[in-house]
C-alpha cells in the first residue's frame, strides 16, 4: 500500500473560467433534452430544481419556489443544443455576479448512447459561481442526468 506524501496537491482541479463536463448516457438526443427543460424531470436530479424554458428564457426554481435562475437562452437547436445564461440566485453572493453561461451539446453516437456535453464559461466576473458549480457541482448534475435517465430513478433520493 503506498501512501501520499503530505505535500502532494489533492485531486480537485483547480477551478476555472471555463469548465467542460462530459457524461455518455443511454438514451435518445430527444430523452436528454426533455430531461434538461422538463420542471418534473429536472427536479429528480437537479438539487431539487425545476428548471424550464419559458419564452426566450431559461427559469428554474428551487423546491421551494424561490428563483434560482432566470436567464437568457442564446441559443435554442432541439434536440442537440441548447445555450442560456447563468445566475446563481440562490445564493445571495453569486446573485451580485454578472451572468455566466451554460452550453449543452447533445451528439448522437447511433449506438443508443449520446455523448452530453456541459460547458460552463464566461466564468471571468464570477469567480463565486465558478468555484460553486466547479468539480462535484455539475459533476453531480450530469451524474444525476444520467441515471435517471438510464434507470428511471434517481440517484438521490
Amino acid at each position: 500500500m503506498s501512501s501520499m506524501p503530505d505535500d502532494a496537491a489533492p485531486l480537485v482541479p483547480p477551478v476555472t473560467t471555463t469548465q467542460v463536463y462530459q457524461v455518455i448516457i443511454r438514451a435518445k438526443p430527444q430523452a436528454v433534452w426533455d430531461a434538461l427543460v422538463d420542471p418534473e424531470q429536472t427536479r429528480r436530479y437537479f438539487h431539487r430544481a425545476r428548471i424550464e424554458l419559458v419564452g426566450d428564457r431559461i427559469v428554474s426554481h428551487g423546491p421551494d419556489g424561490d428563483l434560482w435562475t432566470d436567464g437568457a437562452v442564446l441559443e435554442s437547436d432541439p434536440p442537440h443544443r441548447l445555450v442560456h445564461e447563468w445566475r446563481s440566485l440562490y445564493d445571495p453572493v453569486g446573485a451580485q455576479e454578472p451572468a455566466s453561461r451554460v452550453t449543452w451539446q447533445i451528439d448522437d453516437r447511433d449506438d443508443g448512447t449520446v455523448l452530453l456535453t456541459a460547458v460552463h464559461d464566461r466564468l471571468d466576473g464570477s469567480p463565486h459561481t465558478a468555484s460553486g458549480v466547479s468539480g462535484v457541482g455539475w459533476t453531480a448534475v450530469l451524474s444525476g442526468l444520467k441515471t435517471l435517465l438510464e434507470t428511471g430513478e434517481p440517484l438521490v433520493p
